[in-house]
């Protein structure tokens, strides 16, 4: 389990000093992509191609120079490449194998770089905070070799400090090539929230799995939702209560949806399963809002930071007020109606004038969704009778 004060530590890199030059991206792209029966590189994905998404998420992490190490369809390549404003390396060698490309990239970084990230240009769908996330360890650290690992298993891509590349460079693809060369020297870890650094894409149909993945690429997965637990020490009845309420959220959304209502759905569930992620500690849903971005994930901010009071009272049918009311009728694991949720809090800030203002404008925003419910026609499709009843009396 990790401390939330490690993990703030580790994610922030500490004030310009002389570790910190520019960390280069080497992406390695002169493969003959014979399992995918295409060329993997300009296959097609998001709003262009895979090799400009690595591209670009290299970018987004911050790394520069980002050189492309080319080979196969060189002249095809390289006018892609151009065209999307990184730099070309050919590697006349590229049938031999990968570790001349990897010695093509290093050989072809400039001398300011203080390491690179070794990135496969078919591991497409990591994301631009793990790679953050390794630079900032590497810093931190002051490391050689820095590994992202997820679910226990070491992922892409790899830190290698400039330290190393005399020793990679000097190499002749023998015996292991560069990850026995690597394997000589002490690596650190950095536990990352992302699956898609341990997924490459050899084959057509692993394409297709990830261009449906990329889809919903800005909420985390099951495994990742469960890893941002273990990273947060979220006890597991907290973890059960966040389940029931993406049950009832998920309940009520469908419902929506046949009234025309624009929900996500992916982030109605992540929303609501992590909404308590920080439960337990101090203003919990604001900390746990700032966890889930500075972990890669803003798209849950506002969901999560909301779940227990809405900012700016009811606005609308979106996401964010679906997990609000959701919330609300959840005790634990069990639904309830409003009124046995909010008693406890009436009696508990009796004597509180302010507390209980804040509950009641929290049970307020609470009947009026359920109000906009109902006027959508009262019997929700896809909702259960018992459901429906308990939204029909609380209103």
């Amino acid at each position: 389990m990790m401390d939330l004060a490690q993990t703030d530590t580790l994610e922030r890199p500490a004030s310009r000093n002389k570790h910190e030059a520019p960390i280069a991206a080497v992406i390695l792209s002169a493969g003959l992509s014979s399992r995918m029966g295409a060329f993997k590189p300009l296959l097609p994905f998001g709003d262009g191609t895979v090799l400009r998404h690595v591209v670009q998420v290299a970018r987004q992490a911050g790394a520069e120079p980002v050189h492309v190490v080319i080979g196969h369809k060189a002249k095809e390549l390289r006018s892609h490449v151009e065209s999307i404003g990184a730099v070309a390396v050919y590697n006349r060698d590229y049938e031999s194998g990968m570790f001349s490309s990897i010695k093509a990239g290093i050989a072809s970084l400039p001398q300011m770089v203080a390491g690179c990230l070794l990135m496969p240009v078919d591991i497409p769908l990591v994301r631009p905070t793990t790679l953050k996330r390794v630079m900032a360890k590497a810093r931190h650290a002051d490391a050689l070799l820095v590994h992202p690992v997820f679910d226990g298993l070491i992922g892409h891509p790899p830190f290698i400090a400039r330290g190393l590349f005399e020793g990679l460079l000097a190499g002749d693809g023998q015996e292991g090539g560069a990850a026995s060369i690597l394997s000589r020297h002490a690596s650190e870890t950095i536990a990352v929230f992302d699956s898609g650094c341990l997924r490459d894409m050899d084959y057509p149909e692993e394409h297709a799995e990830q261009l449906a993945v990329l889809q919903n690429h800005h909420l985390p997965d099951e495994r990742e939702c469960e890893a941002l637990f273990d990273a947060a020490g979220t006890p597991q009845s907290v973890r059960r209560h966040g389940q029931a309420v993406a049950k009832l959220a998920n309940l009520l959304a469908s419902g929506l949806l046949e009234h025309k209502q624009d929900l996500d759905m992916g982030q109605i569930t992540a929303g609501a399963l992590l909404h308590d992620i920080a439960k337990g500690r101090p203003q919990h849903a604001s900390l746990g809002a700032e966890l889930l971005a500075e972990w890669g994930f803003p798209a849950l901010h506002n969901i999560v930071g909301q779940h227990m009071a809405l900012a700016n009272g009811y606005q609308r049918l979106d996401e964010i007020a679906l997990v609000y009311l959701a919330d609300k009728l959840v005790s634990g694991e069990e639904i309830v109606g409003l009124e046995q949720r909010f008693a406890p809090a009436f009696v508990r800030f009796a004597d509180q004038p302010d507390a209980l203002a804040g509950v009641r404008k929290r049970l307020s925003d609470a009947l009026a969704i359920v109000a906009a419910i109902n006027t959508l026609g009262g019997d929700v499709p896809g909702v259960p009778i018992e459901i429906r009843n308990m939204l029909e009396a609380a209103s």
